[in-house]
């Protein structure tokens, strides 16, 4: 009924087209307007007019997480003329962060891929595809003119154009053949140009071979004696038509001189001194720039404590016992978690206008995974036990590898934990992820002897495994005192693990 509304005829004459029951006559049909004309003829205008045609539906490239602003199209889902409902996956988006697949909207036919799986950088907004209602002609479906394929956005090489400093380093090379190499002196090299004279023609006396002042001298003297009847050669008439002046003063020595090694072109065996580019990943851009503007903008200070891991790893084989799989990076996660609880003052964020206390203790893991190092959160980790710590970071570790984590398991967080203790480091320092105020790093648990007194006060060597941990603070928020006691408090929970029941 929609659809006669807008063609303006009789609803009676749409259920005869399509076929509704209702109006089984066969021949002519009259419309309201008087005319009449044949089924199979109408059939025809019925489907050929742009009555009926509704705009297409467009796919544009959407904004999934808050610092996306480019996206990838890794993969097509569904093909050009297969049926879509609302709900679908359509194709998979490569995020900042993670692979994330995009969804159908509405129902439909997918008419139309404008961009092209594997195409990389396509801004927010651009239209990467084009869906029709059912029975529409989806093969005969326009790209909208308001909106078309987005152009190539990333394109360093255009200002490669520099072949105008290469230009002078055949110049410099057309003096080298036949002429000693010397190397000069600041106070030569003056004296050299502004007489026209060639270190070749002369005799090094420096030290290590170095053509001195001294030796330049001598040379000029030379040459106002008439002994040396013949200067330096110059090519400099040569180039002198098409460079311009300061080309010509770089172009007159005839000694050699340090040269730009030329970029490297894609596709092609390097060159002597040239380097490769890597293309790097929008998850690895986006991880650069948020790690340049952290230690640029945010006032790191450093806490570091030992913890001794005894009585947490005796839990730990109490537990495997009762084939209860846990690691010790859960207890470190359920240790900072409750101490947080303990130090809300701690569990902060700065906005670039001031603090602002969270009332949520959501710690963010790291995992380093190829495309980069991802930071799925533990949600509400104070109120969870160490079992379900454990399932959850081993479930959210594949899906960062696998790259299917969702915006809500990435995005957020009020402290951040990055172990490197399993890659045998003892211990290191790591930057905070804003707008968070810490980040703790922890090293490997490590076998150390240690003085200590038996009940009856004599000395005595007993071993323990220790684990140093480092607190990456942010100053403005989180200044040294209150960042030593949180590590007090950490380092007690962590050694005592019935107060993280």
């Amino acid at each position: 009924m929609a659809a006669s509304w807008r063609l303006g005829c009789d609803p009676r004459l749409l259920r005869y087209l399509v076929g509704f029951p209702g109006c089984r006559s066969v021949g002519l049909v009259k419309v309201a307007l008087g005319w009449s004309v044949s089924r199979g003829a109408y059939w025809r205008w019925f489907h050929s007019t742009q009555w009926l045609r509704g705009d297409p539906i467009k796919i544009l490239m959407p904004s999934l997480s808050p610092t996306m602003e480019e996206g990838n199209v890794v993969k097509w889902l569904k093909k050009e003329g297969e049926a879509v409902s609302a709900g679908d996956a359509l194709c998979e988006i490569e995020t900042d962060k993670a692979v994330v697949t995009l969804d159908a909207s509405d129902d439909g036919i997918l008419a139309k891929i404008v961009v092209e799986e594997g195409s990389k950088n396509i801004r927010l907004g651009s239209l990467i595809g084009l869906i029709v209602e059912e029975g529409e002609d989806w093969k005969h479906v326009e790209i909208p003119k308001d909106v078309g394929p987005p152009p190539p956005v990333s394109k360093p090489s255009e200002p490669r154009p520099s072949p105008e400093p290469q230009i002078s380093i055949p110049v410099k090379k057309e003096h080298i053949p036949g002429t000693l190499r010397f190397r000069l002196s600041p106070a030569a090299r003056n004296i050299l140009e502004k007489h026209s004279l060639d270190a070749s023609q002369g005799t090094a006396t420096g030290p290590r071979g170095i053509f001195t002042k001294e030796d330049a001298l001598r040379l000029v003297q030379l040459k106002q004696t008439g002994k040396i009847t013949e200067s330096r050669p110059t090519p400099a008439p040569a180039a002198t038509p098409t460079a311009p002046s300061p080309l010509q003063t770089t172009a007159g020595p005839s000694y050699p001189r340090p040269m730009i090694p030329p970029v490297s072109t894609p596709g092609q065996p390097n060159a002597v001194g040239t380097f490769t580019e890597i293309p790097a990943s929008n998850i690895r851009r986006v991880i650069a720039k948020r790690l340049t503007e952290s230690k640029s903008t945010v006032p790191h200070a450093y806490a570091t404590a030992d913890c001794d891991l005894g009585a947490v790893l005796k839990v730990r084989q109490d537990l495997v016992k009762d084939d209860i799989k846990v690691s010790v990076n859960d207890f470190i996660i359920k240790a900072a978690a409750v101490t947080l609880k303990q130090m809300p003052d701690v569990n902060v964020s700065w906005d670039g206008e001031g603090p602002k206390q969270l009332p949520f203790i959501d710690i963010s893991v790291a995992v380093a995974t190829d495309k980069g190092l991802l930071t799925p959160i533990i949600k509400d980790a104070a109120a969870k036990g160490i079992q379900e710590i454990a399932d959850s970071v081993k479930a959210l570790s594949k899906k960062a590898r696998d790259g299917k984590l969702l915006p809500e398991e990435y995005q957020g967080g009020s402290f951040s934990i990055s172990n490197l203790g399993m890659f045998g480091i003892d211990e290191f320092t790591a930057v905070i992820n804003p707008p968070q105020a810490c980040i703790l790093a922890v090293g490997r648990f490590r076998p150390v002897l240690k003085l200590t007194e038996d009940e009856e006060g004599n000395a005595k060597l007993q071993q323990r495994q220790l684990i140093t941990v480092t607190m990456s603070s942010d100053s403005r928020v989180v200044d040294d005192e209150l960042a030593t006691r949180f590590l007090k408090s950490f380092k007690a929970n962590l050694e005592n693990p019935i107060r993280l029941a």
